[in-house]
């Protein structure tokens, strides 16, 4: 059975993902523009969401069909997990430390929702 056939591979699935990755980029510039001090959260509402651009575009298992299947840097896919764990999730947190705790909380049941859902793509990670 092909591993990208799965539903964390559907069309529907990958745009939710899509969806959750611009919204974790927002959570990322909304906790700057609450905690940066002063001027510097001008810099920082652009800095923040693009830092986590960066690391999510750079850092990718090769062959993975939910993105272009390319990557700037081959990541084992277990890694790969994490960093994705990591803003997904980190996007809850720094939303929760910003003071949205109800948008917090509900945004990570989505996410743990969206991750049960996937679980074949998770699998598919952890074997690459």
């Amino acid at each position: 059975m092909d591993a990208s056939k799965g539903l964390g591979f559907h069309p529907a699935v990958l745009g939710l993902r899509f969806a959750l990755e611009l919204v974790a980029l927002a959570c990322f510039g909304y906790w700057a523009w609450r905690t940066a001090p002063g001027a510097f959260r001008y810099v920082a509402v652009v800095a923040a969401p693009l830092v986590v651009t960066v690391a999510w575009g750079v850092f990718a298992t090769p062959g993975d069909k939910s993105r272009s299947g390319d990557t700037v840097v081959a990541t084992p896919g277990a890694l790969r997990l994490l960093l994705e764990l990591a803003v997904f999730f980190g996007g809850a947190a720094v939303l929760y430390a910003a003071g949205a705790h109800p948008t917090a909380a509900a945004l990570a049941v989505v996410l743990i929702v969206y991750h049960a859902a996937s679980f074949d793509r998770i699998a598919w990670l952890l074997r690459h």
